[in-house]
């Protein structure tokens, strides 16, 4: 085939439609009808010949060919969308684009307060998206422009751009007048050995999140994975179970001091192996240019950022 036979906007369609796994959705995000969206991959399908994408439960699934042609569609739209928008200037007070986020339920507990007063301050007309994804999806959501933004403690997601958000531990938190919790500050003001300090943390009977990996291996580590007792898909749902319960949880202090605070629970920060880590913002090298992102970039960096701004690759 010959490229003067192709509509620029029929590649736009087609990766909508891959990207989203949805005609419909796609139809939505590009502002068209989904009979004008199914015209157009009609076209498509026939300049190309190939079906590019088959009937799927309540969506779509790509073909081989569509999967092919994915990556080199995503790469040409983003070098000409990066081209137009070089001399672009991005004004926050008239833009309406949505912009779509990766956050765990921490995050979205931690982050998305300030960021959501930000962007009706600066940004009235912009959407927020919330989308959490598995652990794996991430990268590949980034680079294909489904995420704009991921937040979080997120090594190995692919090759990121990131930037240092704040630095965070694990500690432990139970409830207030927990035995355990008693003893250890006695302990504290003691100074005593860290045997015994690890003897008593060695008493406690946990709660854990299952996708919070991290948690799991402090407690394989330090051989208290036989003292788990309850595994849950969030940690939101953690503070009342631990207020009512002798259970205790590792969680990030960053988060666990606001329930502390509220009452009824007590933290303490026991010596851990991994419990230190760093909270980045990432996002696709191929979007790095956009004016927008950088701009949410900056906004992001300004509320949360903590520590030096420094920008690497993850490998």
């Amino acid at each position: 085939m010959n490229i003067k036979d192709l509509d620029l906007n029929l590649l736009r369609l087609f990766d909508a439609v891959w990207r989203t796994r949805s005609v419909s959705l796609a139809a939505q995000q590009l502002g068209m009808s989904q009979p004008a969206a199914s015209q157009g991959l009609a076209r498509l399908r026939s300049v190309l010949g190939d079906a590019l994408f088959e009937r799927s439960g309540s969506g779509v699934r790509s073909t081989p060919r569509a999967d092919r042609l994915a990556q080199a569609v995503q790469l040409a739209l983003g070098t000409i969308e990066e081209a137009l928008n070089v001399s672009q200037v991005f004004d926050p007070m008239r833009s309406e684009r949505v912009m779509r986020v990766h956050l765990s339920d921490i995050g979205e507990a931690r982050f998305l307060p300030d960021l959501v007063l930000a962007l009706q301050r600066l940004a009235p007309g912009m959407r927020l998206e919330a989308m959490p994804l598995a652990h794996d999806k991430i990268g590949p959501a980034l680079d294909s422009g489904q995420l704009d933004l991921a937040i979080g403690f997120l090594p190995r997601v692919g090759e990121t751009l990131q930037q240092p958000l704040l630095n965070d531990r694990y500690v432990v938190l139970m409830r207030q007048g927990h035995p355990v919790a008693q003893r250890w500050a006695q302990l504290q003001k003691a100074r005593t050995a860290p045997d015994a300090a690890q003897a008593l943390l060695a008493e406690l009977e946990f709660a854990a999140v299952r996708t919070h990996s991290d948690t799991l291996r402090i407690l394989e580590l330090m051989h208290w994975q036989h003292r788990l007792r309850l595994t849950v898909s969030h940690f939101l749902s953690l503070p009342g179970i631990v207020r009512g319960s002798d259970l205790a949880v590792l969680m990030p202090r960053n988060f666990a001091q606001g329930f502390a605070e509220a009452g009824a629970l007590a933290l303490i920060e026991p010596d851990l192996p991994l419990r230190d880590f760093t909270v980045s913002m990432h996002w696709s090298t191929r979007f790095d240019k956009d004016p927008c992102l950088q701009w949410l970039r900056g906004t992001v960096s300004g509320l949360f950022g903590t520590i030096p701004n420094t920008l690497e690759v993850k490998p």
